[in-house]
């Protein structure tokens, strides 16, 4: 239902406003999120280079708005595992949003997130580690620890620690993520379930079946 009107909203925007004013940039960003989300990644991409570009002449290469496109494209890129193309556009992203916004803010906060997801994911544990931890860290101070930005980053720190073997850090990370995920968010929520069954794996990975066992039983019985 959304896809056709996001589309003519493009071309009712393109006729009305031209191709390179702001709105029809943003709505041209958010048709390309939509496509990305179904995941069709041929009809994003070409959308995500067109906006950036427009808008890097259109507002500058400094500017929030070509700083969010710039940062959905990298992630475009991760999710299709191009790291090499991903790389450099996160790292841009995440200077400038450094000295335009400042390093707490949370856009900047996101980037750094996503930075650290791609290191992680290409197996750089020595650059994702610190990465995460400053994020978390900055998250708590800006956003709260219940903030669900702030959960999401302790999480992917959570799983971080396990794939490096380090279960001691990252159990008390699950425990007190999925906590907060349950007062926040509730327990039948997404992301309550992801940290549950993380936590439960982690006891596994420990020999804790009887820790892990009701943890994967009530999982499997709120996912159905």
């Amino acid at each position: 239902m959304a896809l056709p009107l996001y589309v003519k909203c493009v071309e009712k925007r393109k006729e009305k406003l031209g191709e390179d004013h702001p709105d029809t940039l943003t709505t041209m960003d958010n048709l390309a999120a939509l496509y990305w989300s179904q995941g069709d990644y041929a009809s994003a991409l070409p959308l995500y280079l067109k906006c950036v570009e427009k808008q890097k002449d259109k507002l500058g290469e400094d500017h929030p708005d070509t700083l969010t496109t710039m940062n959905n494209l990298a992630g475009l890129y991760k999710s299709q595992g191009d790291y090499v193309l991903a790389l450099p556009l996160y790292l841009k992203c995440l200077e400038k949003r450094k000295e335009k916004l400042g390093e707490d803010h949370p856009d900047t906060l996101t980037t750094m997130n996503n930075l650290a997801i791609l290191y992680q994911s290409r197996g750089d544990y020595a650059l994702a580690l610190p990465s995460y931890v400053k994020c978390v860290e900055k998250q708590k101070d800006k956003l709260g620890e219940d903030h669900p930005d702030t959960l999401t980053t302790m999480n992917n720190l959570a799983r971080l620690y396990v794939s490096q073997g380090d279960y001691t850090s990252a159990l008390p990370l699950y425990l007190k993520c999925l906590e907060k995920r349950k007062e926040k968010l509730g327990e039948d929520h997404p992301d309550t379930l992801t940290t549950m069954n993380s936590l439960a794996g982690l006891y596994k990975s420990q020999g804790d079946y009887a820790s892990a066992l009701p943890l994967c039983l009530k999982c499997l019985e709120k996912r159905k």
